[in-house]
């Protein structure tokens, strides 16, 4: 049947359609990812848009009601560059659109090229030869052929032809595709879009099952890994709503901390998306911008790492209550999943777009206390699957489950992989901060050493027997906010200025091990303790953390370097979810005792 006019619904399935398409080829988009990095995750990015849009777009009265919701949903789902590209663009469409019951050939040919500046516009260095491009040479063919094409079907099938050697041509204008071989990852998966929303036009059908497709758009795809240096390490991105949103201030106050920069939206929302070293600064930037409702930072070295140049067979993660040096996590490729923090309306990750040097330093500013919270199941389930599609063996390490939720989630999520050839086994550390981290150290050296995973895991879980930390707490006014510790004996406590030195017990839970009534006093507690371990069982290493007081933990590194003959592993600021309880100018003593040395 010949459409001559879309109104809601046609315009409503031919999205879906063409969002379905995408998800369909989801693997190889991901497959041929190579730029801006090779991180892998272009048709994962893709897909996660197409679902938004799949799953909140409505049929409204009009054609722009409707394609006001598909664009909302498009930048609520919208992730990574490509996706955020293609989320501005149907943004685009919606401002250029009529408030018509429907459109005719003609209205809508205007209204697509008219939406191709909206997306240059959010980037702030738009690259040719990339998604962009084919978008632009799409809308315009649709333009070209309005006046000429008899329907719908035969104008977008004019579009399709000239958007498929658009792509082709791809792998010509950008240098790194045609050292790889391939075309643009993301202006592949636009072509897909436009190949299912002509499917729907043409049969008026829309498909039920998402299944991995065959390829139609195959053009001299046999990848080659692109030795590319990643300079800007974090896929950084977020959703932020408010009231007049500026949009070029916003890119304006970013553009300083990495590149890729996306900033799309209208005036009650922007999503954006950047390429950062230092993801913490982007999200105090956008404290100030709005409400910021999503948030992620995804580590494009290891996704990168994990893909091409993996050192081992078994892969370590653990989450960001273990407090070990990054120097340590890049050198032995651990993953390190963050927990949540939770203040003034806004979940941050902890250590990527919360850091210790911000957070502490308004801890004492902020009006209602933070919480914080276990990943989300989801989110693992998802992450454990990105990672068993190159790993066959996962050593997950987590903090004490008497202390989070985190070992039970992820527990339940690598049942899922045990009926499928994969192993994942999920340890409890049993400890927190430096003594998890400690642990964590020590099961990156076993896997670097060439252990099997059986034997990893019973060193580990003997080790955590022998492994503990020692907190000096400086004040207990950080425990009372917290809730960790009751107003009343929290009160008494205080008057009686008790400093006392807190431990985990052998289920994982905190424990009061010794009190005391100065710093001095408590030092020479810990100093005592730290002794008689020593003397009894040999600590073997041992690493120091504070919450933000670098000169009383390097004093208590001098003390203990004495005492034990050798330095510390290493000295860091905590997570900065364990420092919201211990305090700031808390200082802990994490030690081992191994056999055999």
């Amino acid at each position: 049947m010949s459409v001559q006019y879309l109104d809601s619904e046609k315009l409503y399935y031919s999205f879906v359609s063409g969002a379905q398409e995408v998800i369909k080829n989801k693997k190889t988009l991901n497959e041929i990812n190579v730029f801006p990095v090779a991180d892998g995750d272009t048709g994962s990015n893709l897909s996660s848009t197409m679902h938004a849009i799949i799953l909140d777009a409505k049929i409204l009265h009009t054609v722009k009601a409707t394609m006001g919701t598909i664009a909302d949903a498009a930048l609520n789902g919208a992730r990574g560059n490509s996706g955020i590209i293609i989320a501005q663009y149907i943004n685009g469409i919606f401002m250029s659109l009529l408030d018509e019951e429907k459109i005719n050939m003609v209205s809508f040919a205007e209204t697509v090229k008219n939406a191709v500046p909206y997306a240059y516009k959010a980037i702030a260095n738009p690259v040719e030869g990339t998604i962009i491009t084919v978008i632009k040479d799409w809308a315009e063919s649709i333009y070209r052929n309005k006046d000429k094409a008899a329907d719908f079907q035969e104008l977008f099938s004019e579009a399709m032809t000239d958007a498929s050697h658009s792509l082709e041509m791809t792998t010509k204008q950008l240098q790194v595709l045609e050292n790889s071989n391939v075309v643009d990852s993301g202006a592949k998966g636009f072509v897909h879009f436009i190949n299912g929303f002509l499917d729907f036009l043409k049969s008026g059908k829309l498909g039920t099952e998402l299944v991995e497709a065959d390829e139609d758009f195959s053009f001299n795809e046999d990848l080659i890994h692109s030795n590319q240096e990643i300079l800007h390490r974090y896929c950084t991105e977020a959703l932020v709503t408010g009231e007049f949103i500026n949009h070029e201030a916003i890119k304006e106050s970013l553009s300083q901390f990495g590149d890729s920069l996306i900033v799309a939206g209208n005036d009650r929302k922007a999503r954006i998306h950047i390429h950062t070293n230092t993801p913490e600064k982007i999200f105090q930037v956008l404290r100030t911008a709005g409400v910021i409702v999503q948030q992620k930072a995804d580590d494009m070295v290891r996704q990168n790492e994990d893909a091409f140049e993996r050192k081992y067979d078994i892969a370590l993660v653990t989450d960001s209550i273990a407090d070990v040096p990054q120097e340590v996590i890049d050198r032995f490729q651990v993953h390190m999943v963050p927990l949540s923090l939770h203040f003034e309306g806004t979940s941050y990750l902890d250590k990527l777009t919360m850091t210790a040097e911000i957070f502490y330093p308004i801890l004492d500013e902020i009006a209602e206390y933070p919480t914080s919270s276990q990943p989300n199941p989801v989110v693992i389930e998802s992450y454990l699957r990105a990672l068993t599609d190159h790993y066959k063996k996962v050593i997950i390490v987590t903090v004490a489950k008497e202390q989070s939720g985190t070992y039970s989630v992820f527990r339940k999520a690598a049942e899922k992989y045990a009926g499928e050839g994969k192993q994942v086994v999920v340890i409890d550390s049993k400890k927190n901060s430096g003594a998890e981290g400690l642990l964590v150290m020590k099961a990156a050296e076993l896997i670097h050493s060439g252990k099997g995973m059986e034997e990893i895991v019973r060193e580990i879980e003997s080790l955590r027997e022998k492994t503990n930390i020692l907190v000096s707490v400086n004040t207990l006014k950080y425990m009372v906010r917290s809730g960790r510790l009751g107003k009343v004996s929290g009160f008494a406590a205080k008057a009686l200025n008790l400093k006392p030195v807190i431990s985990i017990d052998n289920i994982g839970k905190g424990k009061i091990e010794k009190n005391a009534f100065s710093e001095k006093a408590n030092m020479r507690k810990i100093m005592g303790m730290l002794n008689e371990v020593n003397k009894k069982d040999k600590i073997t290493r041992y690493a120091i953390v504070h919450a933000n007081d670098a000169s009383r933990a390097e004093v208590f590194s001098l003390r203990c370097t004495k005492l034990l003959g050798k330095e510390p592993e290493y000295i860091m600021n905590i997570s900065t979810i364990v420092g919201m309880s211990a305090g700031v100018g808390s200082v802990a003593v994490s030690y081992m005792c191994e056999e055999g040395k």
